[in-house]
């Protein structure tokens, strides 16, 4: 088994959020196909050909894909159930990737020292995504 890689449905927000995930991590799509793009003979209603069907994000460790979810399927809310944990060794690019991630989102915890020797804050994203930032001291 290789590592895991989450997936995030955007519920038609994810272009907007990948670009914005490009400015918090410094990273880059290294795919995006469009629902218009697929060769099947399945028509395609016109509202969903620009929509993301599938994208892939890197940004040095961190990786993930994305979509606007699948015509028809409506996507469940998550309520916190999964956080993504991002871990690093630069305080000052873990206060730079917080301050980001927080913008019109939800500071859950702010970044402070912890009794397990690290600075560890948590977020909830603009695109309701949770974040759990962790910088051992």
């Amino acid at each position: 088994m290789q590592a895991i890689i989450p997936y995030l449905n955007l519920a038609g927000q994810a272009e907007l959020a990948l670009a914005f995930y490009q400015r918090c991590f410094n990273g880059d799509i290294t795919t995006m196909m469009r629902f218009g793009d697929n060769p099947s003979d399945a028509p395609i209603p016109d509202e969903l050909k620009q929509k993301v069907m599938h994208a892939h994000f890197k940004a040095g460790q961190l990786e993930f894909m994305a979509s606007d979810g699948m015509p028809g399927e409506e996507l469940q809310p998550h309520a916190g159930s999964i956080e993504l944990n991002l871990n690093f060794n630069d305080l000052a690019e873990q206060q730079k990737v917080f301050d980001a991630l927080a913008e019109n989102g939800q500071v859950i915890h702010p970044l402070q020292d912890t009794f397990w020797g690290a600075r560890f804050g948590r977020i909830s994203d603009q695109y309701g995504i949770s974040w759990m930032l962790n910088c051992q001291l």
